[in-house]
């Protein structure tokens, strides 16, 4: 039975109630709130869904994560890094990358990232839970992410490209920033070539709720300035 969410209460139901098929989905209904959202990334679990749809809520078992230190840097890539091809920096425009990664894409019907969830993440920037990672060249956005950092966890959300490998550009610079702060594990909720060929791996989702336990409090040395 899938577990519809009161506005009165941020209590999300256990990991384990969440259904096989489709793989993960835990809960439906409640709002965007900051609140409840920040409660929803303790707990383990984020909001997916369709314009036209209730809010949808999901834990997938398995849950694709990276561990910085097993990123993967192919020789193309390590190449643009070496050479320093992109500038990079960190929550200079949060609103116009997640407006660009809600934008239409070629092999996307529609987008995951409406309005109200544009104006929910956008507030928790405000509040320094969710941070940008812009991709430059000559001036010129033309990739980025963004994401929430917990503790010594960086939740992905999404991200986009505009130029050859510039969204693996921010992603990797991310990554190896992450690593100095004492970040520990990357969530990317869900299994895509683009992250799996980066590093990104599986793991059960019982092991990922043991990260949130013994990481989401802990302190890390993030300075998010670049």
């Amino acid at each position: 039975m899938l577990t519809w969410l009161k506005r009165d209460t941020l209590t999300f139901p256990p990991l384990n109630k969440a259904m096989r098929e489709p793989n993960g989905l835990l809960a439906a209904g409640g709002d965007l709130s900051a609140d409840r959202l920040i409660q929803a990334y303790r707990h383990g679990c984020f909001p997916w869904f369709s314009e036209g749809q209730p809010i949808l809520w999901w834990s997938p078992d398995p849950r694709t994560v990276l561990f910085p230190e097993e990123l993967h840097v192919s020789r193309s890539l390590g190449k643009l890094l070496r050479q320093q091809r992109y500038d990079v920096s960190f929550d200079r425009d949060f609103a116009t990358v997640i407006r660009a990664c809600a934008a239409p894409r070629a092999h996307a019907d529609g987008t995951w990232i409406t309005d109200d969830m544009q104006a929910a993440y956008i507030e928790l920037h405000a509040r320094g839970h969710a941070h940008s990672v812009e991709v430059w060249d000559n001036g010129e956005l033309v990739g980025g992410l963004y994401g929430l950092a917990m503790g010594q966890l960086f939740f992905g959300e999404s991200m986009f490209s505009r130029a050859d490998n510039a969204s693996k550009f921010g992603f990797a610079t991310l990554v190896k920033q992450l690593q100095a702060w004492g970040f520990v594990l990357i969530d990317c909720q869900m299994p895509t070539d683009h992250l799996q060929s980066l590093g990104a791996r599986s793991i059960a989702r019982n092991q990922f709720a043991e990260y949130l336990r013994n990481h989401l409090d802990q302190p890390a040395t993030a300075q998010w300035v670049l």
